[in-house]
């Protein structure tokens, strides 16, 4: 697509071929192909259509099939990493990534073999990339979690909880001067804002005030454009109202959201301002284009404005590895210890590839992280609070070709399983053929909206999560796109009685169990529900790969 607009001739060609063309599966001897009514007028109003977001572009460099790949600059074996199982290699592990760093990014190398690590491993410059020699070949053997190494990091929300029970990991993607601010807010027992805008979220500028534009538009018009420049990653800021009007926005509007009580939604509340990240690819006289259309209407009434924010990382990733923790029970819900994987924090157009995390209390994150890419990911071991989580205003990430195995030991009691995590007003995340034998789609409360999962299979036996005071579980323009559950539990899959201007297609048929959930907004959902008990033979078979297809 480049930065061009898809002509209503592009679009339809492109929805032809992907429609007629050859899937990576049969269809269903029975049924055989069906393009449902739903996909077609998608094809007719890409990027606004009311139930099904344009997610085309999600992930690292707008969903480019290659990710990159740097030069080598460093192995660490060189800095004194040692792969013996034994010698803690985290102290020469970090020199070589802060190295590559200094010499403006490269690839660091772990060879094959098992490396003890007793700290956490931290990519806090843009550009560096560590590599091992596969999944299946390199091996970080990490001994301690986050309380130990850090210390306790409390809730803003009082009583005993443990933020590293949605937050940090001991291999942790975020900018260096980010990461320095939390663990000296952590240590100082004083709560850090974990998002784009600093630890009291007010350390931004503005670079310009917009003009009213429509969800969709790929381009925005700048009161002034001094402070801008192409290629720029910006930060759209758009305010909530008295009346809430933004929030009923990202609902979709109508008299159910209308109706809706916000103002003791005191934790939803506190994720406003809604922050966008986004590259401006080109600038015209006051008009801005940009990476991706606009995930939201830009209306006066919400003060919408570009501003400044905390410098990102970018172009960062780690692969080819396993990140195994010491084996340990898991924690009661809510108190995790910090056994955690891989987490991006504040990155943009960043990757995860061929990477496993084992015996972990939360597998891979996403914190306040846009435009990331979690390719052929697996988490496995004892089990999992948050096998994936994605929070504080995560958008446009792409996780593909991802495994949840199930967990090796028994459930200790009063433990929670969440399977793929969204909340915190993320949008326009994907999750993408998934094979999860454990867990749910979890969407915790917080308001997410147009996010997809599509192409999944899942023995649907985790329970979502989410405080009453986080507001509703969905917005408007969820999609669940031929998801196949082996145990035939509905809870959180089968959307048309739950989401509001949200889509269920190509689902079996399946039944409530013991939790139960009634829709947040009163009246008509205007959610779609179409080949319910087909599955597989829905074409397309994967919205995500279907609406790259447009652009093409």
């Amino acid at each position: 697509m480049g930065n061009r607009h898809l002509t209503r001739r592009a679009v339809l060609g492109g929805a032809t071929a992907v429609a007629l063309g050859a899937m990576s599966r049969t269809a269903s001897a029975t049924t055989g192909p069906e393009v449902p009514s739903l996909w077609r007028e998608f094809t007719r109003t890409p990027f606004t259509h009311p139930q099904i977001p344009y997610i085309g572009r999600a992930g690292c460099r707008a969903g480019a099939t290659r990710l990159p790949r740097p030069r080598v600059v460093a192995d660490v074996r060189d800095f004194g990493a040692v792969p013996d199982g034994t010698t803690d290699s985290a102290p020469a592990i970090n020199r070589a990534i802060a190295a590559a760093g200094r010499a403006g990014g490269g690839m660091v190398t772990l060879p094959p073999g098992t490396f003890r690590i007793d700290d956490v491993i931290r990519i806090g410059h843009s550009n560096v990339v560590l590599r091992g020699a596969g999944s299946t070949r390199t091996k970080l053997h990490a001994t301690k979690n986050l309380t130990e190494l850090i210390g306790v990091y409390g809730s803003r929300y009082g009583g005993d909880k443990s933020s590293w029970s949605w937050a940090g990991g001991l291999i942790w993607l975020a900018p260096e001067a980010r990461w320095t601010s939390l663990v000296a807010a952590i240590r100082a027992k004083a709560w850090p804002f974990e998002g784009w805008t600093g630890n009291k979220r007010d350390e931004w500028r503005t670079l310009t005030t917009l003009a009213p534009a429509r969800r969709g538009s790929w381009t925005v018009t700048a009161q002034d454009t001094s402070a801008l420049r192409p290629g720029a990653l910006v930060l759209l800021r758009l305010a909530d109202d008295a009346g809430h009007t933004l929030l009923e926005h990202m609902c979709g509007g109508g008299p159910g959201p209308e109706a809706y009580t916000w103002d003791d939604k005191t934790k939803l509340t506190s994720y406003v301002p809604y922050e966008w990240p986004v590259r401006i690819t080109r600038i015209h006289g006051r008009e801005l284009t940009l990476e991706r259309p606009l995930p939201l209407d830009i209306r006066p009434e919400w003060d919408p404005r570009l501003t400044t924010h905390v410098q990102e990382l970018t172009g960062a990733g780690v692969e080819a590895l396993t990140l195994e923790a010491t084996e340990t029970p898991q924690q009661p819900h809510l108190l995790d210890k910090g056994h955690n994987g891989v987490v991006f924090q504040c990155a943009y157009d960043c990757w995860a590839d061929d990477v496993t995390v084992r015996h972990v209390d939360n597998g891979f994150g996403l914190v306040a992280a846009s435009a990331c890419t979690l390719r052929r990911t697996r988490v496995a071991g004892r089990g999992t609070h948050h096998p994936y989580f994605c929070r504080e205003g995560s958008h446009d990430n792409l996780i593909e070709h991802f495994t949840i195995e199930p967990r090796t030991t028994q459930a200790p009691t009063n433990t929670q399983l969440h399977g793929i995590n969204v909340e915190g007003l993320s949008s326009h995340n994907v999750w993408s053929r998934g094979d999860m034998r454990m867990g749910t789609f979890d969407s915790h409360r917080g308001l997410p909206f147009a996010n997809v999962r599509t192409d999944i299979t899942v023995d649907n036996n985790g329970r979502h999560g989410g405080d009453a005071s986080a507001g509703p579980l969905f917005g408007a323009r969820f999609t669940h796109w031929n998801i196949r559950v082996t145990n035939v539990r509905a809870g959180m899959i089968r959307l048309d009685g739950l989401a509001p201007y949200s889509a269920t297609v190509g689902l079996n048929e399946v039944r409530e169990f013991d939790q139960i959930d009634v829709p947040d907004f009163t009246g008509d959902l205007h959610s779609r529900l179409e080949l319910y008990g087909t599955t597989d033979a829905v074409r397309p078979r994967n919205l995500y790969d279907a609406q790259r297809a447009l652009s093409r």
